[in-house]
């Protein structure tokens, strides 16, 4: 399963969020990203909905995790970024199958995505982080 855009800048934005432990600007995690602000800000807008960040307005405003990054599973939030109901369409219930009821696929695609989605389960955000400094430091002399 190949993740979002969308989904890939989140889990970037909230590992930045980890390892920094502060509030952080949009500006400033598109810089050391080097990816675009304005759909930062969007993937925000999303994370603070799912009630994985805590946005600050105004001066020294920006973004925070909402709660210790040991409390925010990975596959949670895969879960609300993605479309985890299925890999084909017929696996999302919204489109009928002229070979539904005598095709194997759905069935074996549905397991696969139990699978990814139960591994990802095993980890949170503390620990997709790692080491707060090594993780900065590859930040900052990556792209800045």
């Amino acid at each position: 399963m190949q993740l979002n855009l969308r989904t890939d800048y989140a889990l970037r934005m909230l590992m930045a969020l980890a390892a920094k432990d502060e509030v952080l600007s949009i500006d400033w995690i598109a810089d050391h990203y080097a990816i675009s602000r304005n759909h930062l800000a969007k993937v925000a807008q999303d994370l603070a909905a799912a009630g994985f960040v805590e946005t600050q307005r105004g001066r020294g405003g920006g973004l925070r995790l909402a709660r210790p990054p040991s409390q925010i599973n990975v596959g949670d939030v895969v879960r609300k970024l993605e479309n985890t109901t299925g890999f084909v369409a017929c696996m999302g219930g919204k489109e009928d199958c002229v070979i539904d009821g005598a095709c194997g696929l759905k069935p074996a695609l549905s397991g696969a995505l139990n699978a990814f989605l139960a591994h990802l389960d095993q980890f949170d955000l503390a620990q997709i982080t790692g080491s707060r400094s090594r993780f900065l430091q590859q930040l900052a002399t990556e792209n800045v």
